[in-house]
């Protein structure tokens, strides 16, 4: 078997000198970056390394070997989420979410090394070549992730099975409250009507639009995914609910590009990430086509609130492939350029954060099921999503977008007043404290 250390040692660098270049490489690398907190790190060659000032939990992880250690320095994007699955990289006091959101608090008040900055200046300017994804390549993106098996969602969603941002009315709110909140938000700006016909793309497990058909009597609502486990779940409900829905539900297996007709309103949660850079024109144009004239649409997104960046390369392989987080200055040209108005755009911070704490919480009490469906390298990829993810959305510039359109100015009323109005008759209210009030209290603050 190859000596794995040697190969990427130095020519005439002994195992020790080698180890100890290491050591001084992270040593440096991480005194710049970590100067608040307690984190402790063990090296390949035993040595023990001190960062922080010593406040808060204390973090202690450890490397196995030098090329772990490297790797955490030359592309920690791309590599630190693999040697953490493959046990090479092992956090042995505080927990991986601790470690993560450390490292990413920390780096707001530090400049990046000069190779990092490179390798992510190359991965910006690269990235509409890496995101085309035509319709075959986006049904085995979407297979890649939404059709694992469902009792891995059911071990640690909401029984609506809700996968995006929740809507937090306050800090303490469950998250099952939180995501029929964030239900009756988006209802409340497509301000639906009888009879309205609705296009849910991208419909997830049916939720959202079983929801919809609440708000339309008489109507129609159709949702469509790529993903034929969310579809098949998605028609079963359907099937099973007793009564029936006040409006028409059904679900499709289709590309949205492939949809014809005009629908009164059209909505979309969670999609827009998997549409690719390249195909911005192409999904709004669409839209518009699929919109009637007097019609409203959301489109309720995850974004970057900087300039534009690039898919992290682990989240892409392992994850995601072919998703991408935009800037809001990369989707407005292209509602524009689709002949669509902006009516109101609302950024959701930290709500994300609150829904992965969730999530991850649950996932890790339940570690031991996920293993026995998949195995424990699975279980450690997902935590390492989970917990990076939520770190990002607390620390890094990730938000939620969420953006009413239009094609007509005096579609939508004169102030936002009518979406605390349509919360009010639909759910809880809340008041200037931020506390929640109940339906049967008369205290309504817009």
């Amino acid at each position: 078997m190859p000596n794995l250390q040697a190969e990427n040692r130095p020519k005439g660098a002994s195992p020790a000198a080698f180890s100890s270049l290491v050591d001084w490489c992270v040593k440096r690398a991480l005194s710049s970056i970590v100067t608040r907190g307690a984190l402790t790190v063990t090296t390949a060659s035993g040595r023990v390394l001190t960062f922080g000032d010593g406040t808060g939990e204390p973090v202690h992880v450890r490397f196995t070997d030098n090329r772990a250690e490297w790797a955490l320095l030359i592309d920690a994007d791309r590599l630190l989420g693999e040697l953490y699955m493959d046990g090479r990289f092992i956090v042995e006091q505080g927990t991986l979410y601790d470690f993560v959101a450390m490292m990413l608090r920390e780096a707001q008040n530090s400049t990046h090394p000069l190779i990092a900055r490179i390798i992510d200046d190359v991965r910006t300017k690269l990235r509409i070549f890496r995101h085309r994804n035509m319709p075959g390549r986006s049904k085995a993106n979407v297979a890649h992730h939404y059709d694992l098996d469902g009792r891995l969602y059911e071990l640690f969603l909401d029984p609506d099975r809700q996968y995006s941002c929740a809507y937090f009315e306050h800090a303490e709110q469950s998250l099952e409250d939180a995501q029929l909140a964030k239900k009756r938000h988006l209802a409340a700006k497509l301000l639906i009507e009888p009879d309205n016909s609705i296009l849910d793309i991208g419909c997830g497990w049916g939720g959202l639009a079983l929801h919809m058909a609440e708000h339309a009597p008489g109507g129609y609502v159709l949702g469509v995914t790529l993903s034929e486990e969310q579809h098949e779940y998605a028609t079963k409900r359907v099937a099973e609910k007793v009564g029936g829905t006040p409006a028409e539900v059904q679900f499709a297996l289709r590309d949205y590009r492939s949809l014809t007709g005009r629908f009164d309103r059209i909505v979309s949660v969670g999609m827009f990430e998997h549409v690719g850079l390249a195909s911005y024109r192409t999904f709004f144009r669409k839209c518009a086509e699929l919109l009637e004239d007097d019609g409203i649409m959301v489109l309720h997104t995850i974004g970057c609130s900087a300039t534009p960046g690039f898919t992290t390369p682990w989240l892409d392989k392992y994850i995601f492939p072919g998703g991408y987080i935009p800037a809001l200055s990369e989707i407005v040209p292209e509602i524009e350029a689709a002949g669509l108005t902006i009516t109101d755009v609302e950024v959701l911070r930290l709500h994300y954060a609150k829904t992965l704490e969730n999530w991850r919480e649950r996932f890790m009490a339940r570690w031991d099921q996920v293993a026995q469906l998949y195995d424990e390298r699975f279980c450690r990829m997902w935590e390492y999503y989970l917990s990076t993810a939520e770190a990002a959305f607390r620390y890094e510039d990730l938000v939620v977008f969420q953006i009413q359109m239009s094609k007509r100015n005096d579609i939508i009323p004169l102030t936002r007043n009518y979406i605390a109005d349509h919360e009010a008759r639909n759910g809880s209210k809340i008041n200037v404290e931020g506390s929640v009030e109940s339906k049967a209290d008369n205290v309504l603050v817009g």
